[in-house]
């Protein structure tokens, strides 16, 4: 089973709270974050990252069902 990962990036600022709790999965490209990949392996520190954008611009999903951020 793998979670996707994406960063929408027309609500991304820019924090990099993401690139700095996981810089394998997440950078800075300009004034916006990124995922590096796609599809990663069930990781609680995925939706720490995603629970600790500013934003809430980061989305995981497990078969289409959103699971972060969680609420």
């Amino acid at each position: 089973m793998t979670w996707h990962v994406s960063v929408d990036g027309h609500t991304c600022i820019g924090s990099g709270m993401c690139a700095a709790l996981l810089p394998e999965l997440f950078a800075l490209r300009g004034a916006t974050a990124t995922a590096l990949r796609d599809e990663v392996a069930p990781d609680e520190e995925v939706l720490d990252a995603a629970d600790s954008c500013p934003a809430s611009a980061i989305l995981v999903t497990e078969e289409g069902r959103e699971i972060g951020p969680r609420p």
